[in-house]
This record gives C-alpha cells, structure tokens and sequence, in this order.
C-alpha cells in the first residue's frame, strides 16, 4: 500500500532511530531529537490553541535558530502551511506578504518585533503575534513563545487526513517581478527535493551542518528535511562571521554547510583561520551565484576541504543541477566546476531558444534552462496567470539563459529578466529603476549587475539626468536606501548622456553590462 510523502516522516524517523542524539546546537542550547520532538508537538498543539486550522498560513520572521527549525515541523504536522519571511526586506515587502498570504499567525524573532508593530495596523488577517526568545518579558502586544508552548502536551496532536499535494510552505521570491511572488511548495516536493540533496551531496547520520545560510532561503529550508531525516546535527549560526564560522566548524566537528560566495569569501579571507584544529574535511557546497574558479582552488588546495556547486530556484526546491569533479577527464578543471553542472536525479532538463527547441550542445549556443519534476513547485499563490506563463507544456520555464556542452554540463550565463545575484540574493532590476525614476533629477536610468570580489556582483545604475539637475551618486544611492531594503540597492552610481536603445526603444542592457564583464559571459 502506497503511503503519501510527507515532510513530517523526516523527523519522525531520527527520533525512532537517534532519540538521544544532538539535533540543534543553537548558542549554547543543545536539544537532542526527543527533545525536538517534544517542542515541536508543543509548539503545534499551541498553534491550535490559537485556531489555526488546516491550510491556514503561519508566518515566521527571524535569523536562524532552534525556533526557527520547529516552526518546519509543528505547521506541517497539523496541516498548516509555514510563510518565511526575508528579514532582509523592508517592512512595506512584509506587510505585502503577509497580507498577501493571508497570514492567520506570525511568529517572530525578539529583534524584529519593532517592524512588525510598525505595520500592525495594515495586517488584515494576522490574529496573534508570537515572540520568539530564550528568556526575558514579551513586549505589549505580544505572546512568549516559551510561555506559549509550556502548557501544551509533548505528545503527538491528533493525526488529520492529508496528501503529499497539499501545500507545506509559500516561499516568496525576493521580488523579480514589482511584488514578491508566493511560491507553493508541496510535501512531495520539499520531500523529492530532500532525497535528491542526500544523493547528490551525500548526506549521512554523521553529518553536522553549519547553518550559514538563512532558513528562509531555498537553499535553507531545502536542507532542513535532508538533515533532519538522516539523523545529522543542526549547528545554528545567526550571523555571518569569520571567527565564529571557524569555532563552531571546530568545536562541532562540522562536516557540510551551504553558503553564498560572499560567506565563502569571509571563510577564505579570516586571517587567523589556520589557526583553528579542523578535524574534519568539511564539505562545502555554493548556490545562488556561482563562486569564482579562484575561490574553488584556494578553499581546496589552502584549507583541504570539498567543493560542490549546485543550482536551483525557489520554485525547484531548490535543486536541479550539481556540478560534480569532472568524469571526463584528469585535468581539475576548477573553471568547470564553478559552472551549474549536470542535471540531479529525477530533474528532465531542456535548453531551448525563443521557439522551443533545443540548443545544440556545444557550450556556446544560448537558450532558456526549463525543467520538469518533481521537485517543480505547484504554483504561485493568489497568482494563476503568472503560473500559466511560467509552467508551459509540462516545464518550468526559469528565465535563466545558460550553455550546455557535450557532457551535460549546463553553464548559466544570463537572465531573461536582468536578476542580479548578490551575495545569493535575487535582486530586481527594475524595483530599482522604479524607486530611482521618483528622484526629480531621473530623466532615465538601468540597473545592471556588475562583477564584485566579495558578493559575485552587485547593483550599479546608470543614469541621464534631467537638464539642469546635479544629482550625486551619494544622494542617489542615499534615495534609494530610504526607499528599500539596503542589499537591493545600487553600490555604485554612473551618469551618462543617453543610454542605447533598439529602434522600438527597447533598452539594450546587454551593452551596457559588456564592459564590465570584458566580453565574458556574465555568472549567475
């Protein structure tokens, strides 16, 4: 008899098999899996308490922690589906989120209960604030979250009917478009997608992991349930920095974490790094914006540890490809390696050009990466016509342009819609070109990505000023920063007479990132 995939089997089995093993190190706090479970379960029956009901939203605003770890868990047990939320964006992008979800709760960090109360009172649906903190008194207007659950049974709430369709997540994109699109993640996707990181990254009970990324992000919550369900260790860590990163990847005896470049930059760069006793040979895998070849060869040849890159997108669970070492050839080909690599296990991938068909295989010739399976979400939420654009003829079309070669091996070059990755962070070109064309001395303006040492590329502007303005690129990158979350905005302003444009106006962004990138092709 065929059971349904569900996320909760993850957890369920690790306390069957290693109840008394480490689960979360968070700070100084350790809960073994029993523990876990028993907050989990507490934590659910509390969220019932409060009415939240099958399919209902649950919010949860914070860094990493152990909180944040439960909250995967208690909503998806009693069928409700769990919103993370971006701590990076501005209180206007949560407002929208949630009100957008129709978020019923929202769980909070301590550190951003003050932006949620500034929005309050435009929250239409939320009906109880949850703060999440170790110790101390809730602010006015809030719930402990610790107070919350301490009443509650550590048991199992009553099992309900559910399938692995139903919706366990609405994980919203950083805004490629004007507004944030809710993407819905099924239990058989986040379920498919977890079996495919314990192939291709070779996840194990003895793996600890140093969660350097955000849980919020795809690349986060994508290895909670890997982890989780192999019995491995939860190392949390709030906030990037190099002395800490080196202390718990010592003390922990981490094995494997998933980062942006730009934390892999600071792992390279801390000057007292081979000061530390790594007993393990840590495995490190880099998505959201390939690393440069460089920094391959020095975390391997400088530090001895494993480098695996791996792509995907929020609405593939995140992963579709893995670029092992090469098969091919003896040569270590560090510049391949850094590329997207081969599609993962149960991934059907096609590069195809404006007319559908695929591009030949040669490494040059570029199309559109579309992908089929499982691991393919079932949707934007509230949004079926932006669905229908993006889901055609059974593929997920990404609006990424990429390469392929003879091996299989696909090489992202560009984006349909001029997303730059910075520091692993989708950013939109056009949010910033709307927020700069307010400026009274904006005439016209593009935002393109140029390349940067540290966070693979970031946001510069261009722009024509208006005949007799003087604006400087101070005050522009100034303007921008009041209106938006300060990782969106432009690190550098240039200003020129006209920008170029096709004979219909089109704007040719192509021309204008050449440049910069000296004729290569641009990563990302």
């Amino acid at each position: 008899m065929q059971v349904p995939l569900l996320v909760d089997d993850f957890l369920r089995r690790s306390v069957l098999l290693y109840p008394n093993k480490t689960a979360v190190v968070d700070g100084e706090l350790r809960f073994s899996y029993a523990e876990l479970q028993a907050r989990v379960n507490r934590l659910s029956h509390a969220l019932l308490s409060l009415g939240v009901a099958q399919g209902d939203r649950v919010c949860i605003l914070s860094p990493n922690s152990h909180f944040f770890l439960e909250s995967f868990y208690a909503t998806s047990q009693i069928g409700a589906v769990l919103v993370p939320l971006n701590y990076r964006l501005v209180a206007a992008d949560h407002e929208y989120i949630l009100n957008h979800a129709g978020v019923a709760v929202v769980l909070v960090d301590y550190e951003y209960t003050d932006v949620v109360d500034g929005i309050r009172g435009g929250l239409t649906s939320v009906r109880d604030f949850v703060v999440a903190q170790d110790a101390g008194n809730a602010p006015e207007g809030w719930q402990d979250w610790e107070a919350l659950i301490a009443g509650e049974p550590d048991t199992a709430p009553a099992a309900i009917e559910r399938d692995e369709n139903d919706l366990v997540s609405i994980n919203y994109t950083s805004g490629t478009t004007a507004r944030p699109k809710g993407v819905m993640m099924t239990h058989r996707n986040c379920y498919v997608n977890a079996y495919s990181l314990i192939a291709h990254l070779r996840v194990a009970h003895d793996d600890v992991e140093l969660w350097t990324l955000p849980m919020f992000h795809c690349n986060g919550w994508g290895g909670v349930y890997a982890i989780t369900g192999m019995g491995g260790t939860h190392v949390v860590l709030r906030a990037v920095d190099g002395a800490e990163i080196f202390r718990l990847i010592e003390r922990e005896k981490v094995t494997f974490a998933c980062m942006a470049p730009t934390v892999l930059r600071t792992i390279l760069d801390y000057p007292d790094k081979h000061r530390h006793n790594i007993a393990t040979r840590p495995r490190f895998t880099v998505a959201g914006a390939p690393p440069p070849a460089a920094f391959i060869e020095r975390l391997e040849a400088e530090l001895g540890w494993e480098f695996l890159q791996i792509y995907g997108l929020t609405e593939t669970a995140p992963l579709l490809t893995v670029s092992h070492p090469d098969h091919h050839t003896e040569v270590q080909d560090y510049q391949r390696r850094s590329r997207a690599g081969v599609p993962g296990i149960g991934v059907d991938l096609k590069v195809l050009d404006d007319d559908d068909n695929p591009v030949p295989q040669d490494g040059e010739t570029v199309g559109e990466v579309c992908a089929r399976s499982n691991v393919v979400f079932k949707g934007y939420w509230e949004q079926p016509e932006e669905t229908a654009e993006a889901i055609r003829d059974g593929y997920f079309h990404t609006g990424d342009l990429a390469v392929w070669d003879e091996f299989n091996n696909i090489h992202i070059v560009d984006r349909k819609k001029d997303v730059i990755i910075s520091g692993g962070e989708n950013i939109s070109s056009p949010d910033i070109e709307d927020v700069l064309y307010k400026h009274p001395a904006v005439l016209e303006c593009a935002v393109i990505g140029v390349p940067h040492e540290r966070w693979g590329e970031t946001p510069k502007a261009l722009v024509v000023q208006r005949d007799g303005a003087a604006a400087t690129e101070t005050e522009l990158i100034a303007f921008c920063r009041d209106q938006m979350a300060h990782f969106k905005c432009p690190t550098s302003v240039e200003f020129r007479p006209e920008l170029p444009r096709t004979a219909t106006g089109k704007l040719q962004k192509f021309k204008l990132r050449e440049p910069y990138w000296q004729g290569d092709r641009r990563v990302g």
